[in-house]
């Protein structure tokens, strides 16, 4: 997860943060393209076993995603033991969490509250700031048939 780390450090410099000097930052940082080009811009990257990605929305708002920890549906196009997979997830969570916590990150973040739209989100997180920006760590599935995964999110709330 040592890859995450360093750009969540590359980033937190980065003002504005935007799409294109954070794929500039996943290049200079040795992450593989995906060719998931939006608006001129690499969007998808890969590095080890993690997955990034950047997203944009109105107001130049941006988000940019790691993908720490996966797990597939099982053979039946779902789980079997969905709880047993959410109880994976929150472990792969709680290993991940001291490497963002004892980062040089650390002296930077101060702990947000949660949210209810957090928690209809995830399965189970941690939310900070960073400066203006959101770091959220967190298990999350999206619908049922999809992967629990435990996803790192750093977003730069756009112009209102």
């Amino acid at each position: 997860m040592a890859a995450v780390i360093a750009m969540l450090e590359e980033l937190r410099d980065i003002t504005p943060l935007t799409a294109e000097a954070a794929a500039a930052r996943f290049a200079a940082q040795g992450w593989t393209p995906g060719s998931k080009i939006r608006d001129g811009v690499e969007t998808a990257w890969d590095k080890g076993s993690v997955e990034g990605g950047i997203q944009t929305f109105g107001g130049d708002a941006v988000s940019v995603s790691f993908f720490v920890w996966i797990r597939d549906v099982d053979e039946s196009g779902y789980f079997d033991d969905v709880e047993a997979v959410y109880a994976q997830g929150e472990q792969a969570l709680a290993d991940f969490l001291p490497e963002i916590e004892g980062s040089s990150l650390a002296g930077h973040l101060v702990e947000a509250e949660q949210t209810e739209a957090d928690r209809d989100e995830f399965i189970k997180l941690k939310k900070w700031t960073l400066g203006a920006r959101i770091l959220t760590a967190g298990v999350i599935q999206q619908d049922a048939d999809l992967p629990v995964m435990v996803m790192v999110v750093l977003e730069e709330p756009g112009a209102a």
